[in-house]
């Protein structure tokens, strides 16, 4: 099922004729177009979908770490660089992408035009560094497919009503290719990625990790959140939300990958016996202790009423009573680890006046196991703790629901942690296959 305008409230509508030729949607993350060669690599591989007779809208990301590149180059000059002229700054890494890749295409002959996002149509909320899509109009796409063979669409990016340049946040390419497919009613869209498809967890820290034919939406979803680094999560939750498939594969090879969507139950892995899909370490969240929290109504709303007005999202969230006698309570909550300096300074004045005070670790990861099972499988959660316990690491905080069950431990111990954990659960893959 397809959209003719993605907007967060109003319900799909009829896609627009597409052009004669079917469209396949496409997306080429960072590595996949690091340099001059791949690109060339990249333009091939799309030659041979126009070769056989379809057209294709392709996203891109920014060369290799050229995100990265532009971020320290900007903190160069400030320190704290304002998020909208981090937006204009960043975006420029995907126009690199797509011009270069028009130009690669045009080469071998193949009609292409290079879109940054909007041009390609993207109307987006005004909040810079982490905008939401409101709307992507078809038409822009859907004329230039009659024009041409592909359309090159900048990832990340988008404007708002007022015409400001906003980006989507990292990862955000992943969501503009989904986006686009919803918005053209294709079914399929292909994430070419340095991987083969999405594994039990990172193969890149563990060889042994098993690639995987097929994830439900919701697993992934949480794989996504949790830290897995292969689909962005909003990627995921537009391809739930308009029916599209998701086909993560290797940018390096023609082999089939993995296919996201949604499952029946008895597809799902309900097996008693291996109810885990995967798991997800996360080591770029940071830890904020408060300590001397007073106990009364309203003070939790303060805090994180103070967190919301700074643009900063807490994720797992701990309160325990430290003594009776003064009724305080020590608080703990993670946040993203490059929005830490900006918890802090909202948390520490907040704190003084509340005659406590907020303390920052850096030192800290998330590691989780996610699975359709874990709610009906009794025992998971024991299991997982034995894990981590094997690797030495101590356990500061837990949060489960009915698919996942993610703890924080201690950085340092974190990898030797996720090699125990994936090992316990089975997940390794067979190797006399």
């Amino acid at each position: 099922m397809g959209s003719a305008a993605l907007a967060s409230s109003a319900s799909p509508t009829a896609s627009p004729p597409l052009p004669a030729r079917r469209v396949r949607v496409h997306k080429y993350g960072g590595t996949s177009v690091g340099d001059l060669d791949r690109i060339r690599k990249v333009a091939a591989r799309i030659q041979r979908v126009v070769e056989a007779g379809e057209r294709v809208a392709v996203t891109v990301s920014a060369m290799g770490r050229a995100t990265d590149e532009l971020i320290a180059t900007a903190r160069e000059l400030h320190p704290r660089p304002s998020r909208r002229e981090l937006d204009m700054l960043m975006a420029t890494g995907e126009q690199v992408s797509i011009a270069l890749l028009a130009m690669a295409l045009q080469h071998l002959g193949v009609r292409a035009r290079s879109l940054t996002g909007a041009q390609a149509g993207f109307l987006t909320d005004g909040t810079h560094g982490g905008a939401r899509i409101l709307r992507v109009d078809p038409a822009p796409l859907l004329r230039a497919l009659e024009e041409v063979d592909v359309c090159v669409i900048a990832g990340f990016q988008g404007v708002d009503a007022a015409g400001q340049i906003t980006t989507l946040g990292r990862g955000g390419s992943d969501t503009t290719a989904v986006a686009v497919a919803a918005a053209l009613g294709v079914d399929t869209c292909e994430i070419f990625t340095d991987t083969d498809g999405v594994y039990t967890t990172d193969p890149h820290l563990i060889p042994s990790a098993r690639r995987l034919e097929v994830v439900d939406y919701e697993e992934m979803l949480e794989l996504a959140a949790l830290g897995a680094q292969v689909l962005h999560p909003r990627s995921v939750w537009y391809g739930r939300r308009y029916g599209v498939t998701l086909h993560v594969r290797s940018s390096f090879d023609f082999r089939p990958g993995t296919l996201v969507r949604g499952l029946a139950r008895e597809e799902a892995h309900m097996e008693t016996d291996r109810p885990v899909t995967g798991v997800a370490l996360d080591m770029e969240h940071a830890r904020i202790d408060l300590l001397g929290v007073p106990d009364e109504p309203g003070v939790a709303a303060r805090i994180f009423g103070a967190l919301g007005d700074a643009g900063v999202s807490a994720d797992m969230i701990i309160q325990g009573v430290r003594g009776a006698a003064d009724s305080r309570q020590q608080m703990a909550f993670t946040v993203p680890r490059d929005r830490a300096d900006e918890a802090m300074e909202a948390m520490t004045p907040l704190m003084d006046g509340l005659g406590g005070r907020a303390e920052l670790d850096l030192g800290v990861a998330k590691l989780s196991i996610v699975g359709i099972a874990i709610g009906s499988a009794p025992g998971i959660a024991g299991r997982m703790f034995e894990a981590v316990a094997a690797a030495g690491a101590n356990i500061e905080m837990i949060a489960t629901s009915e698919v996942r069950v993610s703890v924080v431990i201690p950085a340092a111990l974190a990898v030797e942690a996720l090699r125990h954990v994936h090992a316990a659960f089975g997940l390794e893959r067979d190797e006399s296959a």
